[in-house]
Parts: C-alpha cells; structure tokens; sequence
C-alpha cells in the first residue's frame, strides 16, 4: 500500500495521520495568579518580579513554557470568589493566591485544581487550610508564617526602642484573617502593653482609620502584615511622619520610605521558592505531598532619619542587630 492509500486508510478508521498531529501546537501549562492588590505602579510588582526570576529558575517561562493568567482583586475583597471562579473556568493547571482572602476564595472554587498559598498572615494549620506543614494533604500547599514569633518579635523591637511605652495602636486588615490580630494581643498582655486595634478594610478608608487612631494618642504603631499594606506602607509612613508617631511594620517599604522601623521575612526571596512549587507540581508531584515552607530570611530595617525626626536614640544592641541602617 503506498503512502496516499495509507493516509486514506487511516482517515478511513477515524485516526489522524502522525504527520498531522505533529502539526498541531503543544498545549503549555497555564498558571492562574490571584492576589487582592493591585499589579503595581508603571506596571511593576515586587511580588511578580520575584516570582517570575524563581519560575525562570527553574526553566519556567510565561509565554514561553507556561502561561500566566493574572486577576487582581483592586483593592476589593469581595471580586475574589469571582476571579476565581474564572480562573478555574479557564481550566488553569495550578492557582498561585496571595494572602489569605484569595486562598480561601480559590479553595472555594475548586478542590481539584493545585492552590499554591503565598500568606504572611496566616497558620495554615491552625485556619484547616491544611492537615500538617509537612503532609499538607488535600490541594493545597505553599508559603506560610508563624505569626505568634513576628508578633513577639515586633513588640519587642518598640518595647527595646520605646521602654517606656505602654500604649500602642495595631493597623491590622481584617481581611487576613484572625490569626495575627490575635497573637500580637497575646503578645501585648505577656509584656502588659495596651493595644488599641485600627480595622482596616479597603484603601478608600486608611486615612480615616489612621485619623481616628491618633484621637487615642498611642505612643506607637505596629502595622501587621498585609498584601495591601505591602503596596501601600509608603503612604502610610508617610501620613505618620508629621504626627510624630513611631511605627514598625513586616513591610521594608515603610521604613525606606521615612518609617521608623521594619521587620519581616525577604518577601523577594520567599515569592522565588513559587518556582519549585510550580515545578513540582507540573512534573506530577501531589500537591499534598510538598510540605509547607516557612521563610527562613528576614530583614531588619531601621531608619536613623526618622528617629532624629522623632527624636529617638536607638540602643546599640538594636543597631547592631540591623541588617539595613538608613541614614
């Protein structure tokens, strides 16, 4: 039989011929990003950027050997269930959701498809997000914190810096959930500081929360860690300065921007290690097999400037524990 009467036998029987599927474009792997923020001024995110180099780590690249589909919540919390909804529509091979508004909205969605947590807020033990750090079982996995150390941990930096400090006010974004907010309240009453809790809920109303904070006259702030705070701890620096307040925040934004102080996990370093979960999973790992990872890089940050603004004296021992010292 020659090669014209084999195509039409194949035809015949309902195969396509080899040299035709050959022809036909490979799907690529297609990777939904959900986060509530926004994608950033001119275009840039600190988050994306970062994530994008640990995909390229590991021979991963959008628009080449994957495909990133990114939905952005804005500022507003209740797009998410939707924005996830989509992103399963769309059949995407894994999701990517930063913070805990937009984990809950994909876990939602979906209990099929791969979620890859990105959350400084949360325990994902403690929430049922998932069975142990090291089996996560279940479809999702990810980059968690234990907020019970960072909360102590921030406390004590104002309480070394501010020791006569008794007052202190905490922005805390009710939209990460409870977990934070309720391990620096536990951390205040093991070093009796009172707490004065700011709830921020969008973008619109920071401002007015902050307004309404300083009528209690605290003697210092403590912001909590936030996906949106992290795109806006500038502007919060900022509106602090000429109120005189002191402040420490997870974010390194606010004190390169005239902030006191920042203590936190290198969030450039921890959105790398999506790249060796997204390999993983795309070379047929479960998702409930990749144990949860802690960062285990952080960054202390502490402004000289603003602390003459303050008039503050910084003690030596802080100092010298600073990995960055703004002059």
């Amino acid at each position: 039989m020659n090669r014209r009467d084999t195509v039409f036998a194949l035809a015949a029987l309902g195969a396509a011929p080899q040299w035709a599927g050959a022809q036909q474009a490979k799907r690529i792997p297609v990777i939904g990003w959900l986060h509530p923020g926004f994608p950033g001024i001119a275009g840039t995110n600190p988050a994306v950027a970062a994530g994008s180099k640990g995909l390229r780590q590991n021979g991963l690249v959008d628009g080449d050997t994957i495909k990133i589909e990114y939905r952005w919540g804005q500022g507003k919390p209740e797009t998410l269930p939707d924005l996830a909804a989509e992103l399963v529509r769309l059949k995407v091979d894994i999701i990517v959701a930063t913070g805990w508004v937009s984990i809950l909205a994909a876990k939602a969605a979906t209990n099929r498809v791969p979620i890859v947590g990105v959350d400084l807020e949360t325990d994902p033990v403690a929430s049922g997000l998932v069975a142990s750090l090291a089996r996560p079982k279940g479809n999702i996995t990810g980059l968690f914190l234990d907020q019970a150390d960072m909360a102590g941990k921030w406390l004590q930096l104002m309480k070394e810096v501010l020791p006569a400090a008794k007052r202190f006010a905490v922005l805390w974004d009710v939209n990460t959930g409870p977990y934070q907010r309720n391990a620096v309240a536990a951390a205040a009453k093991a070093i009796s500081v009172d707490l004065r809790l700011l709830e921020f809920r969008d973008l619109a109303g920071l401002e007015n929360v902050l307004t309404l904070g300083l009528k209690d006259r605290p003697q210092a702030i403590v912001q909590l860690g936030s996906p949106l705070f992290s795109q806006f701890s500038s502007r919060i620096a900022e509106f602090l300065a000429p109120h005189r307040l002191p402040g420490i925040s997870p974010h390194r934004e606010f004190s390169t921007s005239g902030g006191l102080m920042s203590y936190g996990p290198n969030r450039t370093l921890f959105f790398e290690r999506l790249g060796h979960y997204i390999s993983r999973i795309l070379k047929g790992v479960p998702v409930g097999d990749l144990p949860v990872e802690q960062p285990t890089h952080f960054e202390f940050i502490v402004n000289l400037k603003a602390a003459k603004a303050l008039g503050i004296q910084f003690p030596p021992g802080v100092l010298t524990r600073a990995n960055t010292v703004i002059e």
